[in-house]
C-alpha cells in the first residue's frame, strides 16, 4: 500500500494578516449582532433603576424575576402562545405546501402560458389592491374574526414563490425527469417520490421565512380579529405593556407611579424575551438548510 505523505504548506504573512483581519470584523459584526439580545435578556432580571442609570452593561444588577412572574400570572399570555403556535403550525404548512408545489409547477418549461404567468405573478410583487380592498375581500369571504384570516390572505408570497422555481430550476434537471418518464413515472409520483425529497434545503427556508412570519404576525391581527380569545402572542403582550403603562396625572401616589413605571420597563424587556426565545431555539436546527436554500435559490433569477 502506498503511503500518503501529506505535506504542510506554507502560509505566507500575507494570508495570516489576511485571517486576523477578517477574524477581528466578523468578531466585531457577532458582538453588534448578539449584544443586543444578550441586553434584553439581562435587562429583563435586573433593576430598572440600574438599566436606566447605565449600570447594567455585561452583567445583571439587582437580579429580580417580578417581570416574568407579572408576565405569565396572566392567562391571557397562554392563550396567546396557544392561538400563534395554531396559526404559525397551520399557516406554515399551508404557505410551503402551495410554495413548493408552484414553485415546481413555474420552473416546469412544458406549463401552458408559463411566461404570461410568471408576469402577473411578478407584477403582485410590486402592485397590490392596498389595505381596503383587501379588508373587503377578507370581510366578503367571512373571514372577519376567524384564524382563517391570519393565514389564507398571506397564503402564498410571491419572493418566496420565486426562490422555490430558481431551486427547482437550478437542482432539478429535466433529464432527470425524462429519465423517470422512460421508466413509467408520473408527474406525481415524480414530485413526491424524487422532487421533494431533494429540496429538504428549499423546504427548510421556507418553513423558517413563513413561521417567523406568522409568528410575528402583527398587523392582520389588529385589522381581522375582534376577540381577545383569538389574539396571537404579539397583540397580547403588547396590550399587556400598554396595560402597565400610566401618565403621571392619572396615579395621586408617585410612589405608585414609579412602581408601575419600574414594573412596566421589567415588563418591556420580557415580553421582548417571551417572543423571541422560540424563533432564536428553532433556527440552530434549520441553519445549514437555510444557508444552503438561500444560495442555491439565488444563483439566478
Amino acid at each position: 500500500m502506498a503511503s500518503v505523505v501529506s505535506t504542510a504548506i506554507k502560509r505566507s504573512r500575507s494570508d495570516v494578516i489576511f485571517d486576523v483581519i477578517v477574524f477581528g470584523l466578523m468578531t466585531v459584526f457577532m458582538i453588534i449582532c448578539l449584544y443586543p439580545l444578550y441586553f434584553i435578556l439581562i435587562a429583563s432580571i435586573s433593576d430598572p433603576n440600574q438599566v436606566l442609570n447605565g449600570k447594567v452593561i455585561l452583567f445583571p444588577s439587582g437580579t429580580t424575576f417580578d417581570g416574568y412572574a407579572r408576565i405569565f400570572r396572566d392567562q391571557k399570555i397562554w392563550i396567546g402562545y396557544r392561538n400563534t403556535i395554531l396559526y404559525t403550525t397551520v399557516g406554515t404548512l399551508i404557505n410551503v405546501a402551495f410554495t413548493i408545489t408552484g414553485g415546481y409547477a413555474l420552473s416546469r418549461k412544458d406549463l401552458p402560458a408559463r411566461r404570461p404567468l410568471l408576469l402577473i405573478i411578478a407584477f403582485t410583487m410590486f402592485f397590490s389592491g392596498g389595505m381596503i380592498p383587501t379588508y373587503m375581500v377578507v370581510k366578503g369571504l367571512g373571514l372577519i374574526d376567524t384564524m382563517w384570516a391570519m393565514i389564507l390572505p398571506g397564503a402564498v408570497q410571491v419572493w418566496n414563490l420565486m426562490i422555490a422555481r430558481t431551486y427547482f430550476e437550478t437542482t432539478i434537471p429535466e433529464e432527470l425527469l425524462d429519465a423517470a418518464k422512460i421508466d413509467g413515472c408520473r408527474t406525481l409520483r415524480f414530485f413526491t417520490q424524487i422532487v421533494l425529497p431533494l429540496s429538504k434545503p428549499i423546504i427548510a427556508v421556507m418553513v423558517l421565512f413563513y413561521a417567523i412570519s406568522h409568528w410575528n404576525a402583527f398587523f392582520n391581527a389588529l385589522l381581522y380579529l375582534t376577540s381577545t380569545d383569538r389574539h396571537p402572542l404579539q397583540i397580547v403582550l403588547r396590550n399587556i405593556l400598554l396595560t402597565n403603562q400610566a401618565d403621571a396625572s392619572m396615579v395621586e401616589d408617585m410612589a405608585s407611579l414609579l412602581e408601575r413605571q419600574k414594573l412596566a420597563e421589567l415588563i418591556k424587556y420580557g415580553v421582548i424575551t417571551v417572543a423571541s426565545i422560540p424563533v432564536l431555539i428553532m433556527y440552530p436546527f434549520v441553519q445549514r438548510f437555510f444557508v444552503t436554500g438561500v444560495m442555491i435559490g439565488s444563483i439566478k433569477g
